[in-house]
């Protein structure tokens, strides 16, 4: 079954307190499932590629063969598709995660989004840190 995910993460400062945002939607759009969740002190990207953690067990655990993320960090999906390297040893290990959970999956596409496009795991995270403060 293909899927889409849309994930999102941000953090307040940088680093600073963080969240992510995560919507699993099926090939209509309808949503299948949706995630806010506080990630404690860390940057900007460390919070993106969390959040797409998250979402990649989400969409592994509602059976999802084939799946489309789309995501506003250029440079996350960047490093992703293999256009640039990751090359700070703390974003390493996120990487290498990501990577570990791809064959769970026959296809995985990595699509960057203006965050105009991205509101719904944008709002989630807001959500959640508007909560934490």
């Amino acid at each position: 079954m293909k899927m889409i995910l849309h994930t999102d993460g941000g953090a307040r400062g940088n680093p600073g307190p963080s969240g992510a945002g995560v919507v699993l939607s099926d090939e209509k759009k309808n949503v299948i499932k949706e995630l806010g969740s506080y990630l404690g002190v860390c940057t900007n990207n460390e919070a993106e590629y969390r959040a797409l953690i998250l979402g990649l067990d989400a969409a592994q655990g509602a059976g999802a063969s084939k799946l489309d993320v789309y995501m506003d960090s250029e440079l996350i999906v960047k490093q992703l598709n293999g256009e640039y390297k990751v090359k700070k040893h703390n974003m390493q290990k996120y990487y290498k995660e990501v990577q570990s959970h791809l064959p769970a999956f026959e296809d995985v596409t990595f699509t960057h989004i203006k965050r105009e496009k991205n509101t719904h795991a944008d709002k989630l995270v807001n959500e959640v840190l508007d909560a934490v403060n």
